[in-house]
């Protein structure tokens, strides 16, 4: 048994070396191909000036002038950052403890640069080169790397390991065909799983999938899913200036699309008018603001350029960072990428804010949540529009508090994710 494990050791610091050779030759050469098509995104998504150099290691503040020790956390998006931020929050509550928040897409940063806590450091993720992450992790020392949610980084895995700094993925949500795919590459993802100290799951079923691919059994914890963890920092909650604009429109009950995708917001829009709903629609990315205002025939009052409505049109919220406390604004509330596009989006906070929750059929990547939810009544998924008019008619007010019961599973998530990555089980 032994030698069998010693081989296995061996086969996969082998395997290791050999993926991060080929990464290290292949990752430039796409970031260079892809770098045109970056860089459009970046303009559109008003990412110049936003301090790009921290992506290749060039920082305005001097080395000697950085605060070290601290928890480093690997944010990519908004959803991520707004879930780092719920996390630092409470964190800060227990420790002194000090962080560094670290988003890849100008999203995120500007998110986490408006509404991170002063102390906290927010700079650019570099990119996954060796070279760079050595100069970062050397720079901050950091005691402790957090990545949110299933972020695989060779690089930044493997620089990080060899610095002796402790690694591991939080929220770790692993769905049944993640789990597939991975299971194709697991000679690749495997020896870099191994290396991770902590890797705090939402599921019993995830913990399984994380360890068939390769992750070490001790290494992996069940913690609750953060996202919905009733317990875990402020509630929805509703702003007298998102009020004050909502007041403007006529008096009709609020229908809420969210994280909608290309094809639903006219879809939803239409079913709502006719309904009469005062229709709100929140697309996933709020650059999308012109595609949508041409979608909705130009019927649209813009959050950005908010004036006067005259009465009949669509209220767009084209904004980032604001859809928590928005959903406490809506009598119901209707999930997007769940009609027309694959996933879903997620339905919790919408249920943390007591409002009632429809979603389309195709609500994938929140399983088993959705099952859980949909047994105990605590969501309405329709799979028509027949079914949707029929939903929005007679509003299932019963759901909210079977909604809230099923969500109290994950009650100490926050803690136990935060005590993970503190090295307490």
């Amino acid at each position: 048994m032994a030698g069998a494990e010693l081989q296995f050791i061996s086969w996969n610091l082998e395997m290791r070396t050999l993926v991060i050779i080929v990464w290290r030759i292949l990752y430039p050469l796409v970031a260079l191909a892809a770098a045109p098509f970056w860089m459009l995104k970046m303009l559109r998504r008003d990412g110049w000036g936003s301090g790009l150099l921290e992506r290749i290691g060039i920082y305005g503040r001097e080395v000697e002038f950085e605060r070290t020790g601290a928890v480093y956390i690997h944010a990519v998006s908004v959803g991520e950052v707004l879930l780092a931020l719920k996390v630092i929050t409470e964190w800060r509550k227990e420790t002194g403890d000090h962080f560094v928040l670290v988003p890849t897409t100008a999203t995120g940063m500007a998110v986490a640069r408006d509404k991170a806590p002063e102390d906290v450091r927010v700079i650019y993720a570099p990119l996954d080169l060796g070279f760079l992450i050595r100069r970062v992790m050397k720079r901050l020392e950091p005691r402790v790397v957090v990545m949110v949610e299933s972020e695989i980084w060779p690089n930044l895995i493997y620089e990080t390991h060899c610095l002796g700094i402790p690694i591991g993925l939080m929220n770790a949500r692993l769905s049944p065909r993640s789990g597939r795919r991975l299971k194709k590459f697991q000679s690749f993802v495997a020896p870099f799983l191994e290396l991770l100290d902590y890797v705090g799951v939402p599921e019993k079923e995830d913990l399984v999938r994380w360890q068939t691919i390769g992750v070490r059994e001790k290494a992996a914890v069940l913690t609750g899913n953060v996202k919905f963890d009733p317990s875990g920092a402020a509630l929805p909650e509703k702003r007298p200036e998102f009020s004050a604009m909502l007041d403007r429109f006529p008096k009709r009950p609020v229908a809420m699309a969210v994280s909608t995708f290309p094809g639903e917001e006219e879809y939803l829009d239409d079913v709502f008018r006719e309904l009469g709903y005062q229709s709100v629609i929140v697309p996933r990315h709020a650059e999308r603001r012109a595609e949508v205002v041409e979608a909705l025939n130009d019927d649209v009052i813009l959050r950005s350029e908010f004036q006067q409505p005259l009465g009949s049109e669509s209220f767009v919220i084209d904004s980032t960072g604001e859809l928590r406390d928005w959903t406490a604004h809506a009598d119901v509330v209707v999930i997007g990428k769940s009609f027309f596009e694959e996933g879903g989006q997620n339905p919790s906070e919408a249920i943390l804010a007591g409002v009632p929750v429809i979603c389309g059929s195709n609500m994938a990547n929140f399983e088993p949540l959705v099952s859980e939810l949909k047994e105990a009544g605590g969501i309405c998924m329709v799979s028509s529009r027949e079914e949707l008019v029929s939903a929005l008619r007679k509003l299932p007010r019963g759901q909210v508090p079977k909604a809230r019961a099923v969500l109290e599973k994950h009650n100490g998530a926050m803690e136990r994710t935060i005590s993970l990555f503190r090295g307490g089980r």
